[in-house]
């Protein structure tokens, strides 16, 4: 979870105290920066996400997940 949190707080820019398992990432005004953070993920937990995937990571807690059952 704070690996995650970690991941998500620098590639969206934001301070990891505005995150929480509820914090709908996919929201983000700038879809790049998604991209960006899910291809972080792909390198730091050596997983890869389909595009088809994408849409089901709307919070932390469904990234956390995905990423647990991925690894």
């Amino acid at each position: 979870y704070d690996k995650v949190v970690e991941i998500i707080a620098r590639q969206l820019q934001i301070d990891t105290d505005m995150i929480d398992e509820h914090t709908k990432i996919m929201e983000d005004p700038e879809p790049i920066r998604v991209v960006e953070m899910l291809m972080a993920m792909e390198d730091s937990f050596g997983i890869t996400v389909p595009d088809e995937d994408i849409e089901e990571l709307v919070t932390v807690s469904d990234i956390v997940e995905y990423v647990e059952s991925n690894m």
